[in-house]
């Protein structure tokens, strides 16, 4: 039997935001930016996510600057979402959580991600 060791990694903080238009994501803070180490592969495996604000929002996940999933969070609302075996992320590559709020709604988002290193 191989033993596979893992270590978990966690983007996650609570963060106040004005929105820029829905379709313009800005990054919230340097905290929820990951580099995947070299020679390691990260996994993604759940998103979590609360939205104060009365409007709909979205949290981007990107992947070397371009969106890799959309996490939408309805008005006063929050989203849970499995992400296991979805998909390895190798070493070099760099993740961001971006959000995306109408032009002018200000309000905070929860945000929760969690990934492990394989």
């Amino acid at each position: 039997m191989v033993e596979v060791q893992s270590t978990p990694r966690f983007l996650q903080g609570i963060f106040a935001f004005q929105g820029k238009g829905i379709e313009s994501p800005f990054p919230l803070d340097a905290a929820l930016t990951y580099t995947v180490p070299a020679g390691v592969i990260t996994q993604p495996v759940y998103f979590r996510g609360g939205n104060t604000t009365d409007e709909l929002i979205c949290v981007v996940l990107m992947r070397d600057g371009k969106p890799m999933r959309y996490f939408p969070i309805g008005a006063k609302s929050d989203v849970h979402v499995p992400l296991r075996v979805v998909e390895d992320l190798d070493g070099g590559t760099v993740i961001e959580l971006l959000v995306a709020a109408p032009d002018g709604v200000a309000g905070a988002v929860v945000v929760d991600f969690g990934l492990v290193e394989v």
